[in-house]
This record gives structure tokens, C-alpha cells and sequence, in this order.
């Protein structure tokens, strides 16, 4: 199982949501189509045809 299919598993899981990279789930994101701007520190994500956005923010 490729690195992507084992990270989108781990997040369908939700088992271990604070263990997810931040920068790895970015990328995640990118990957699957998703446009993103960055607005300070916060990583804004939106699809066509996808209602809500996603509002990433990394701790600290």
C-alpha cells in the first residue's frame, strides 16, 4: 500500500487525528485536486463541486 492510500486511511479511521503531518496532509489535498491559498497561517483548501472548504492551521 502506497504512502497516500496509508494516509487517507489513517484519516478515515480517526483514530489518531493529531498524529496526521501537517505538511503531509497539504499535500494530500493538493493531490486529490484541491486549490489552496494561504491567508497568514492558515492553508485554505476548495474543489469545484465541494461545498465547505477545508481551514488547515499548523500548531504553534
Amino acid at each position: 500500500m502506497g504512502k497516500w492510500n496509508k494516509l487517507i486511511e489513517k484519516i478515515l479511521l480517526g483514530d489518531s487525528d493529531a498524529n496526521i503531518d501537517f505538511d503531509d496532509l497539504c499535500h494530500l489535498l493538493r493531490r486529490l485536486g484541491f486549490s489552496e491559498r494561504i491567508s497568514g497561517s492558515h492553508h485554505i483548501f476548495s474543489q469545484r463541486g465541494v461545498e465547505q472548504i477545508i481551514n488547515l492551521q499548523p500548531r504553534g
